[in-house]
């Protein structure tokens, strides 16, 4: 008997796929416990349409992501920010990922996530700089800082 899985099961299939298993098996187990249905053509074609949707919909989402970080890249896209310094040339309150996503917002309506934001540790010093954001997947933009002295 043909069947869908509709979740992974160790050792027969994962999620998804269409796949031969023994007919009892399949009726007193799979089907039963909502793992798998039985692949009949309608069921197929639906498969078939949620997959073509989810590839669309990916696609999408790298188009968006790609153009976010073309926006990113651009010169005048530079972030500000301005701090207090103290004697040894650092600021007093460092800038996290989370002033960054909104300094990011306010200054030019980009919303980005402060947990895709990727810095090893807060920063505390003055002048240019550059942080890597994940904005999907494969695609990494790198935002501009400039931080100044109040």
């Amino acid at each position: 008997m043909k069947v869908i899985f509709l979740a992974d099961v160790k050792g027969q299939g994962k999620k998804g796929e269409i796949k031969e298993v023994p007919t009892g098996y399949a009726q007193n187990f799979l089907i039963k416990k909502n793992l798998a249905k039985e692949a009949t053509n309608q069921a197929v074609s639906a498969l078939r349409g949620q997959e073509k949707s989810k590839e669309k919909a990916h696609a999408e989402m790298i188009a968006e992501a790609e153009a976010l970080k073309a926006k990113l890249a651009e010169e005048a896209t530079v972030v500000k920010f301005i701090e207090k310094v103290g004697p040894d040339g650092r600021t007093f309150g460092s800038i996290t990922s989370k002033k960054i996503a909104e300094g990011l917002e306010k200054q030019f309506g980009i919303k980005v996530d402060k947990r895709h934001i990727q810095m090893d540790h807060p920063l505390r010093a003055i002048g240019l700089m550059e942080v890597t954001v994940k904005l999907y997947q494969d695609v990494v933009g790198k935002i501009q800082l400039s931080v100044q002295e109040a």
